[in-house]
Parts: structure tokens; sequence; C-alpha cells
């Protein structure tokens, strides 16, 4: 029987966009997906409504983001939670939140 904490993504969003409450402000988008074989990040494409991508390199924020995606999906690979492969972060409005997206369905 799995242990899935449906809330362990939710929680670490909020406290990232307490965290960077400027950044979460701008409307935005994270698109990413995970190696095919292994539960680990492969890779992300951001969108953002405002050119603010070295204030969100340079505050720490894109590698808190990616290090927080790749836990995810490892967290969902231990835990056979599917969808574990695909998806989007949502941000502005000063919240951060996830939406998982079936395989295949992103290309980067």
């Amino acid at each position: 029987m799995s242990n899935f904490d449906q809330s362990f993504e939710s929680t670490r969003l909020a406290m990232l966009a307490q965290q960077h409450p400027e950044i979460v402000k701008v409307k935005g988008k994270i698109v990413f997906n995970a190696e095919e074989v292994e539960d680990r990040l492969s890779g992300t494409s951001w969108k953002l409504e405002e050119d603010i991508f070295d204030k969100i390199t340079e505050s720490g924020f894109k590698l808190h983001i990616i290090e927080l995606l790749d836990n995810f999906i490892q967290y969902r690979g231990q835990h056979n939670q599917l969808p574990k492969k695909e998806g989007v972060i949502h941000f502005g409005d000063g919240l951060l939140d996830i939406e998982w997206l079936p395989n295949g369905s992103i290309k980067l």
C-alpha cells in the first residue's frame, strides 16, 4: 500500500511562493518532462509574461523550482503515482500550482 501524501507537492510549492513573492506575482508557466527510463527531471521550458528571467536565476528561484520538480518526479515514482513524467507549473498572483499531464502530452 502506498503512503503517497496528497499535499506533498502543494505544501512545498506554497512554501516556495512565500520565499519568492516578487517572482510568483508575474504570470508564467514552466513545462517539464522526465527521463523515459528513470524518474528524474530531464527538461523544462519557461514562458513568462514579463522579462524577469535574470531575476528568476539570480534569486535562486530557478534552482529551487528545478530541485522541487526533480523531487516531485522521484516521489511519484517511489509511490507509483501516475502521471509522473510530464506537467506544467503555473504561477501568477502570488501562487504556484502544478498540473500533471499524461505521458506524451508535451514536447520540449
